[in-house]
């Protein structure tokens, strides 16, 4: 489980999204309780613009451990990409529920609110 998790982040550092799809496919299906297989994939599959297959592993990450508090910030971050505000928007406020002190949360929070969504969440 630790080398394949390992062989998935090496790759996403080197942007080899497809070899760290493969690595962390192995991953959950070895380990498929592991919520961080699920999310890292998931981050995998959002660099490739594979947004559904994102959705689907954020949303597996979610089930497993509902507090994942950056698989939250992600699916926030794919309905935004998405543009469904509202939604990103809600996801941010959960985030910063559990987490206040996410930095990246409040930038796109705040983000939302210039953009003149955060007036109408």
């Amino acid at each position: 489980m630790d080398l394949l998790l390992k062989r998935g982040r090496d790759a996403m550092a080197a942007g080899e999204f497809d070899v760290a799809i493969d690595h962390l496919t192995a991953l959950t299906d070895h380990a498929p309780q592991f919520a961080e297989g699920y999310h890292l994939r998931a981050t995998a599959y959002f660099r490739s613009e594979l947004f559904g297959p994102a959705i689907d592993d954020l949303e597996m990450t979610l089930a497993l451990n509902p507090d994942h508090f950056n698989a939250i910030f992600g699916l926030a971050v794919v309905f935004d990409e998405l543009g469904r505000q509202r939604q990103a928007a809600t996801l941010f406020r959960r985030v910063l529920a559990l987490n206040p002190h996410h930095e990246n949360a409040t930038k796109a929070l705040e983000a939302l609110k210039r953009d003149g969504i955060g007036r109408t969440l």
